[in-house]
C-alpha cells in the first residue's frame, strides 16, 4: 500500500498499524477509529463518517495485500461499534465490503469477515433487516464453508441473526421468499442444513406467516426430506410437521390446489411416508378441491396398498388417502359441469386420466394383488356413481376385465366380477340397435330373452343391458379357450355371477350361447359345468325350484331352452330331466343311449349322477320312489341307468336303492301317466333335438378319429 497517500481523517500511525501483520496492532489502530468515528457522531459530522468508511472499504478491505484487508475488516467493525444506533444509517456501505471478504480464498480473511459483520450485525439489531437478503445470501455460503473456524464463525453470527428476526416484527418476507425459493433446491448438505434451520425459525415466528408461501418451497423440502443425512431429515420432518399442524389450524387459508401435485411427483422411499401423510390430511381438509389432481394421487397411491408390513405406516397411510379419496365422488359427478357458489361453471368430478390410471395398474404385471383389488373397487365405485361418464370407457376397460378372471386370487377375482356385474346390469349401458355394445366379436347374435328386454323389469328376470350378453358370450370364449380356467375356476366364477346378477339370466344367455357352439367337446364339457353347479350349488336353490315343477308356462321356457343346449351332454340331460321330474322323457332319452358311444367318461359321468341322486338335493326323487304306481317311469329310468353301469361301487349302490322300492311287481304303465301340471311342451320334438345334436357329436369323433364309416358301438375301457 502507498504510505504516502493521504488518508485523512485517518492519521498515518493508524494507517501504518491497519497494514500490520499483527494482530494487536491492528487491533490499536481499530481502538483509534472508534475514538475517531466517536468524535464525528458527536460534532454530526456524517460526511467525515462516510469518508472513514469508504476509505476502510475501498483502500483497506477491498485492498490486494491480505493485511490490510483485515485491518480494514476490524476497522469497519471499529466504526460500526462507534456509530451505535446510528449504524443503521451507512449498513450498506459497512456490510458490502464485509460481504466481499467472504469470497476471500484465505480462510483466516473469511474469519476475519464473519468477526467483523457479526459486530456490525450486533450494534445494529433490527436496522440490519432491510438488508437480510444479502446477509442470508452471505451466510448460506460461508454454512458450507471447508474451515471449521470460519463455519464456527458463521453459525455465530447466523445464531445473532436469527434472534434479530425473532424479536422483530419488521421482517419482509415477501421480498425474503424468492430467494429462500431458489437456494433451497442446494444440494449441499450444509447449506441444507442452514436453509431448513431458517424456515424453522421463520414458521415459530407469529407475526411471520410463512404457509401462505408454503407452495413455493414445498417442493424444495421434500426435496430436502430425502438427503442422505438423518440430522437433516430429522430437522426437515419437524418442519413440515409444524406445517401441518398450522394447515389443520387454519384450513380455509391454505393453497391445497397449489400443492396437491407436489405431493403426488414425492414418492420414494425416503420421503413416501411424509408424502402419504400429508396428502391424506389434504385430502381430508381440503375435500373436492383436490379432485382435478386425483390421477396424480392414485399413482402415486395406488402402489403403496401392496406393501408388506416393512413399510406398514406408509400403506396405512395410503390406505386412507384411498379411501378419503373414493369417499369425494359423488353421483354429482356423473354431471358434464356444477356451479360455484360464485356463479361461474367448473368442471368437476373425475377425468379420463383416472381411469387410465386404473387402467394402466391392471395391465401391468408387477402390479401387487391389494392394489389389483383397490383397482377393481375404485372402477366398481365409479360405475355406481358416475355410470354415464364410466360407460364411455367401458369398451376399452372390458378386454382387461375379462382377462383379470384369469388372475390367481381369489378376492382379485370376486371383485373384477362385480364390476363385470355392475356393467351388464347398468341402466347407463342400455343402448339401442345403434349404440357402441355390439356382439362383432362372435358369431352369434343374441336375442335378449323375453321377460329380459332392456328397459324392462320383472322379479324373475331383472333388466339386462347389451354388455350383459356380450359378457357372456366372452366368457364362454374364454373358458373355450383357458381350459384350465374353467376347470379350475370355472364354477366359482358362474356360482359368484348367479349371485351377482339373476341365475335364470345367467343360465338362459349361456345355454342359448352354447345352443350354436361349434366346437362340441367344448360344448359338452361347460354343460357339464353348468349342469354340476345348478344341481349342487346354494346360489341356484331357487333357480331349482323354479324347474323343479314347471308350473308356469316361463319356467317351461327356461326348460325348453336349457335342455336343447345340455343336449350336447347326454347324462347332464337326463339329470335336468330328473330334476324337471321329466321322468318319462328320462326313461326315452336313457333307451337312446343304446345308440350312442359308451366311453369311459360317458360312464364316470352316470356315475356321478347315481352319486347326485343319492345327494339331499334329489330327496324328492327318492321319496317318489315309494309311490311306484304314479311313477313306473322314473323307476324304468333309473333301470335303464343301472343296467348301462357296470359292476362297479355305483352299479351296487344304484342296484341297492332299487331293492327298496316297494311293490316292484306293481311297475306297470298306468291308463294315465303323471305329467308336470303344465305339460305345453313337445316331448317328440325335445326327443328329435337330442337325436341331432348326438349325431353331430359323433360325426366330430369319427372325424377327429378318422373313421370314415359308422363303427360299432364299443365299450372303450
Amino acid at each position: 500500500m502507498n504510505t504516502e497517500k493521504d488518508f485523512s481523517p485517518l492519521t498515518p500511525n493508524i494507517v501504518r498499524a491497519l497494514n500490520d501483520k499483527l494482530y494487536e496492532k491492528r487491533k490499536v489502530a481499530a481502538l483509534e477509529i472508534e475514538k475517531l468515528v466517536r468524535e464525528f457522531v458527536a460534532q454530526n459530522n456524517s460526511t467525515q463518517i462516510r469518508h472513514v468508511i469508504q476509505i476502510l472499504a475501498s483502500e483497506f478491505a477491498l485492498s490486494q495485500h491480505p493485511h490490510s484487508r483485515k485491518g480494514g475488516l476490524i476497522g469497519l467493525a471499529a466504526c460500526s461499534i462507534a456509530l451505535g444506533k446510528d449504524s443503521g444509517l451507512y449498513l450498506k456501505e459497512l456490510i458490502e465490503p464485509v460481504l466481499t471478504c467472504f469470497n476471500d480464498s484465505d480462510s483466516r480473511l473469511r474469519y476475519y469477515a464473519c468477526e467483523a459483520l457479526y459486530n456490525i450485525v450486533k450494534v445494529a439489531r433490527g436496522a440490519v433487516l432491510p438488508h437480510f437478503n444479502v446477509l442470508f445470501d452471505g451466510l448460506s455460503k460461508l454454512a458450507a464453508d471447508p474451515d471449521p473456524n470460519v463455519k464456527s464463525g458463521s453459525e455465530l453470527l447466523d445464531r445473532l441473526l436469527k434472534d434479530i428476526v425473532t424479536e422483530s416484527n419488521k421482517f419482509d418476507l415477501v421480498a425474503f421468499v424468492p430467494l429462500l425459493r431458489e437456494r433451497i433446491y442446494s444440494n449441499n448438505q450444509y447449506a441444507r442444513q442452514f436453509i431448513i434451520s431458517w424456515i424453522l425459525v421463520l414458521e415459530s415466528v407469529p407475526d411471520i406467516n410463512l404457509l401462505d408461501y408454503l407452495p413455493e418451497i414445498l417442493d424444495g423440502l421434500f426435496q430436502i426430506l430425502g438427503d442422505s443425512s438423518k440430522e437433516i431429515r430429522r430437522t426437515c420432518e419437524v418442519v413440515l410437521g409444524e406445517f401441518l399442524k398450522e394447515i389443520k389450524k387454519t384450513p380455509s387459508s391454505v393453497k391445497f390446489a397449489e400443492m396437491a401435485n407436489i405431493l403426488v411427483i414425492h414418492s420414494n422411499d425416503l420421503i413416501q411416508l411424509t408424502a402419504m401423510t400429508w396428502m391424506r390430511e389434504f385430502i381430508q381438509l381440503a375435500g373436492r378441491v383436490v379432485l382435478p389432481y386425483s390421477s396424480g394421487i392414485l399413482t402415486a397411491v395406488l402402489p403403496c396398498l401392496s406393501y408388506d408390513d416393512r413399510k406398514k405406516s406408509t400403506k396405512e397411510a395410503a390406505s386412507a388417502c384411498n379411501h378419503s379419496l373414493m369417499k369425494l365422488v359423488t353421483p354429482e359427478d356423473d354431471e358434464d359441469e356444477e356451479e360455484t357458489g360464485s356463479g361461474d361453471i367448473v368442471q368437476i368430478g373425475l377425468y379420463d386420466k383416472d381411469v387410465q390410471v386404473l387402467d394402466r395398474h391392471l395391465h401391468d404385471a408387477s402390479t401387487g394383488m391389494m392394489t389389483r383389488i383397490a383397482v377393481l373397487k375404485w372402477l366398481y365405485h365409479l360405475y355406481i356413481k358416475t355410470p354415464r361418464k364410466m360407460f364411455r370407457h367401458t369398451d376399452s376397460l372390458f378386454p382387461m376385465l375379462l382377462k383379470t378372471l384369469s388372475d390367481e386370487s381369489d378376492e382379485v377375482i370376486l371383485k373384477d366380477l362385480e364390476v363385470l356385474a355392475e356393467i351388464a346390469s347398468s341402466p347407463a349401458g342400455q343402448t339401442d340397435s345403434s349404440g357402441s355394445c355390439d356382439n362383432s366379436d362372435s358369431k352369434l347374435e343374441l336375442q335378449v330373452p323375453d321377460g329380459a328386454k332392456a328397459g324392462d323389469s320383472s322379479p324373475s328376470t331383472p333388466s339386462m343391458n347389451s354388455y350383459f350378453y356380450k359378457f357372456m358370450i366372452n366368457l364362454l370364449k374364454r373358458f373355450c379357450l383357458e381350459r384350465k380356467l374353467l376347470e379350475n375356476r370355472g364354477a366359482f366364477i358362474i356360482r359368484q355371477l348367479c349371485l351377482l346378477l339373476h341365475a335364470e339370466n345367467i343360465f338362459h344367455s349361456m345355454a342359448d350361447i352354447l345352443l350354436k357352439e361349434e366346437d362340441l367337446k367344448f360344448a359338452s364339457t361347460m354343460v357339464q359345468t353348468l349342469n354340476t353347479i345348478l344341481l349342487t350349488s346354494a346360489e341356484l336353490f331357487q333357480l331349482r325350484n323354479q324347474l323343479k315343477d314347471l308350473r308356469t308356462q316361463e319356467s317351461c321356457a327356461l326348460f325348453c331352452c336349457l335342455y336343447r343346449s345340455w343336449c350336447h351332454n347326454p347324462v347332464a340331460t337326463v339329470s335336468l330331466c330328473f330334476l324337471t321330474q321329466n321322468y318319462r322323457h328320462a326313461y326315452d332319452l336313457i333307451q337312446k343311449f343304446g345308440d350312442l358311444e359308451v366311453t369311459v367318461d360317458f360312464l364316470m359321468e352316470v356315475d356321478k349322477l347315481v352319486q347326485l341322486i343319492e345327494s339331499p338335493i334329489f330327496t324328492y326323487l327318492r321319496l317318489q320312489l315309494l309311490d311306484v304306481e304314479n311313477n313306473p317311469y322314473l323307476i324304468k329310468a333309473l333301470y335303464g341307468l343301472l343296467m348301462l353301469l357296470p359292476q362297479s361301487q355305483a352299479f351296487q349302490l344304484l342296484s341297492h336303492r332299487l331293492r327298496c322300492v316297494p311293490n316292484p311287481e306293481l311297475m306297470r304303465t298306468p291308463v294315465g301317466t303323471k305329467r308336470p301340471a303344465y305339460t305345453h311342451m313337445d316331448y317328440n320334438d325335445l326327443l328329435q333335438h337330442f337325436d341331432r345334436v348326438q349325431s353331430k357329436h359323433l360325426e366330430v369323433r369319427h372325424q377327429r378319429s378318422g373313421r370314415a364309416d359308422h363303427p360299432d358301438r364299443k365299450l372303450m375301457l
